[in-house]
């Protein structure tokens, strides 16, 4: 096993299944996990966090395989009844996932933080890694559009990433700060490598480096930082990056990725890895001044996650931003 140290970067699906890979090929502890908040909102009087809940769910194995999120063998009674009452059922909350928030909202209304909050349930969870939500202060993303500005969830859930994205926003952003706990952590246990998972760089990643003082922590750790491309052959694994990208005139490719990273946070990437389907990419992707490293990244089963780990940390061993 490992001794190496990793902090990642993550949204969702995408991110969680490589933190699921690092967390099998560490030490208990040696995994970090910033995760996005950007997403979370109030649902029917519970605070939803759907990345940090995603992210607890797979590390523990408590995740619905099928689905893609969730939890493993769910049932709906609540919501179901909730719909015969007429009640709000488009944001599906199975009985086991509304103990977790039901639990999250309490602990955060005596006073608790959401570090504090998410840290107790990950414990629970058996979950390993540490995770840490980008902030404790509530940020929330706005989805420009077609259809005026949406509220994320209304735009990825109610409308099925329907409406053509023409910008984003992120309420609370610009007054949020990095937790003392997560900067702490960050100073007691510097990592070997910092990973930016293949999640949303748009609503997943850009929201957790927008955070303020936590580009000033990121730069001050001095150790190679990777970035994975959530774009293989033109195409998002998960999610709507890729739609994200064509609606708003950018390359749908890892470069495309690439030249985003390279254009909203300058310097920040010493590395970035590409699917061996895009080796062609290699020199567009040298040009935005990293380091390109290319090996298979679609990660199917438990194996392809604990491959890609592996292969990224062993990155830390060769000197990557040297």
């Amino acid at each position: 096993m490992s001794t190496r140290r990793i902090l990642a970067l993550s949204g969702g699906v995408g991110g969680a299944k490589l933190c699921l890979g690092l967390q099998e090929a560490l030490a208990p502890g040696q995994l970090q996990v910033i995760a996005n908040t950007a997403d979370d909102f109030n649902h029917l009087g519970l605070r939803i966090c759907p990345d940090i809940d995603t992210l607890l769910y797979t590390l523990s194995g408590l995740s619905d395989p099928e689905r893609g999120w969730g939890r493993a063998g769910e049932s709906w009674t609540v919501l179901e009844s909730l719909g015969e009452l007429g009640g709000d059922t488009w944001f599906q909350l199975g009985d086991k996932d509304l103990a977790t928030h039901l639990y999250r909202t309490h602990q955060l209304d005596q006073g608790g933080t959401l570090t504090e909050v998410t840290q107790a349930l990950a414990q629970q969870m058996g979950v390993t890694a540490r995770i840490f939500p980008m902030s404790d202060s509530p940020v929330a993303t706005r989805v420009f559009s077609d259809e005026g500005k949406l509220p994320f969830q209304e735009y990825f859930v109610a409308r099925r990433c329907e409406p053509r994205v023409t910008d984003f926003e992120f309420e609370g952003l610009a007054s949020a700060g990095v937790s003392a706990r997560l900067a702490r952590a960050m100073a007691d246990q510097t990592p070997d490598l910092v990973i930016v998972c293949p999640s949303n760089p748009f609503v997943s990643i850009d929201p957790i480096l927008g955070v303020p003082g936590m580009r000033s922590l990121l730069d001050a750790l001095q150790v190679p930082v990777v970035a994975v491309s959530p774009i293989v052959s033109g195409m998002a694994i998960k999610g709507p990056a890729a739609k994200m990208m064509e609606e708003l005139g950018m390359p749908v490719t890892a470069s495309g990725v690439a030249q985003h990273y390279g254009q909203q946070h300058p310097g920040l990437l010493d590395a970035f890895v590409i699917d061996e389907s895009d080796a062609t990419l290699v020199a567009d992707c040298e040009s935005t001044g990293v380091e390109v490293h290319v090996m298979p990244t679609v990660m199917r089963s438990l194996g392809d996650k604990q491959a890609l780990a592996d292969r990224l940390i062993a990155l830390c061993a060769t000197g990557t931003a040297d």
